[in-house]
């Protein structure tokens, strides 16, 4: 790095940061179903249970719960719809207004859902709506200021946004630390105003190890960036400073104290979850692997092409992973899902973080906010779908998922489609490229035909 600029010091620090910021805050949405042990425990929605009979000659009274089972269903389907849909407006504040503006809508946003479910009651569950509203929007807006980090470091830049996506994934434990700590006699209260609480190291990240407009890549010489000490050099100025749509899966099952082979399937869904930071940056070394060797890096138009033609094999593999995972959610058979589980860590992390690194790649980076928030809005709306779906099969195809999983694993078929574009593209830049004189291998800070001024 040259003198002056942010040092290898800071620059971790900030990566480290981020890091545990994505791991432990960002996605804490979907790992709802350990929440909803501790809340039904509560008594949250419990007026929506009826005591049914059974056909026993004793005729034993059984609460029926699936009114309450859908209330709970329907405060996640709103959650993480607006986590995926309003990444889109909030993608045009960070390109509009910076990390700075940003990063206080996210921690206030974050703040406000911690407080509302700390004082939440089971007669005021409804407050579980707006709150986990606030915590997905928060949570979403905090990594897209976080995934900007890999700009600080080079031809590790996709392999870090995928690292950073791969966390958010493994947030969802949260709830799952939660649940156990609420069995170990913590209540529920204390657990969310400490959430809270830890709004304050946001802000002091905010402060000091994030910048207050944008992280420009290629990275300026001498770049620094975040509060500093007085009598220090001024910073250095530049020109810009889990879903797809399925049937009811671990998220929707009823979730009952009493049942501990339940249980064991939410505690075995929430672990997976885990390894979601551990999977990610897979990916990464799939799309930053020809950056690596003794070969000098290409540069210019030539280095764009190469970085997008590397992005065919990682769309290639994210496809084929959710494919794979579709099959595997259809097979009726409760231990498969176990393979199931293993494989929507995979996929999401693969599908979320490859997302992310794909649009750095191909698109300018004054662009990145509103398009990531595109393209999480589009799935926000996709995601809607998971209600008729339900609907679909607990009504008219009496509670055979059959053809829903059939329809569902045909569309995901679909997107093999997007590699193919994408290496048809790269082809015609390459004839584009080698019609304009562009040497194959660009020795770096040479200038391509198309950067030379005129």
């Amino acid at each position: 790095m040259a003198g002056g600029g942010a040092g290898v010091a800071k620059r971790l620090a900030t990566l480290l940061s981020g890091l545990l910021e994505c791991g432990a805050f960002c996605g804490v949405i979907f790992g709802w179903a350990s929440l909803v042990f501790v809340l039904k425990d509560l008594g949250y929605f419990k007026d929506l249970c009826q005591p049914t009979a059974t056909p026993s000659p004793n005729r034993t009274l059984l609460p029926d719960c699936s009114r309450q089972d859908e209330q709970f269903s329907l405060v996640f389907t709103i959650g993480s719809f607006m986590n995926n849909f309003m990444t889109f407006p909030m993608g045009f504040i960070f390109d509009r207004f910076g990390t700075t503006v940003a990063r206080l809508i996210a921690i206030s946003l974050y703040t406000s859902g911690t407080l509302l479910v700390a004082f939440s009651t089971p007669e005021l569950a409804v407050l579980l709506f707006p709150a986990m509203s606030m915590l997905s929007v928060g949570g979403i807006l905090l990594i897209l200021t976080n995934m900007q980090v890999g700009n600080l470091f080079g031809k590790y830049r996709s392999i870090i946004i995928t690292l950073y996506n791969g966390a958010f994934d493994s947030s969802s434990a949260i709830f799952l630390i939660i649940k156990v700590l609420y069995e170990r006699g913590l209540s529920l209260r204390a657990m969310f105003l400490f959430m809270a609480a830890c709004s304050a190291w946001h802000l002091l990240r905010t402060l000091f190890l994030m910048p207050r407009t944008r992280i420009p890549y290629p990275l300026p010489p001498a770049y620094s960036y975040g509060l500093r000490c007085p009598g220090r050099s001024q910073s250095y100025r530049t020109y810009e400073e889990k879903r797809p749509p399925r049937e009811a899966g671990p998220e929707e099952m009823p979730l009952e104290p009493s049942a501990p082979r339940v249980s064991t399937y939410t505690n075995a869904f929430a672990f997976t979850q885990l390894c979601g930071v551990l999977c990610a940056p897979w990916n990464g070394f799939i799309l930053d692997r020809h950056k690596r060797g003794k070969a000098p890096r290409a540069e210019g138009a030539r280095g764009a092409l190469a970085d997008l033609q590397a992005s065919v094999l990682s769309l290639v593999v994210t496809v084929t992973q959710c494919v794979l995972f579709s099959i595997c959610a259809a097979v009726p058979v409760l231990p498969v899902q176990f393979a199931t589980f293993v494989l929507q860590v995979l996929s999401r992390s693969f599908l979320y973080g490859g997302n992310a690194a794909f649009l750095a790649i191909a698109f300018p980076p004054q662009h990145f906010g509103k398009l990531y928030g595109l393209a999480m809005a589009l799935s926000a709306l996709v995601a809607l779908l998971q209600y008729p779906c339900v609907a679909l099969v607990q009504g008219p195809l009496h509670g055979d998922p059959f053809y829903v999983n059939l329809g569902l694993i045909a569309v995901v078929l679909v997107a093999f489609v997007s590699p193919m574009v994408v290496a048809r593209e790269c082809r015609r830049r390459a004839k584009e490229l080698g019609a304009a004189g562009t040497p194959l291998a660009a020795t770096p800070g040479a200038k391509t035909p198309a950067e030379v001024p005129h």
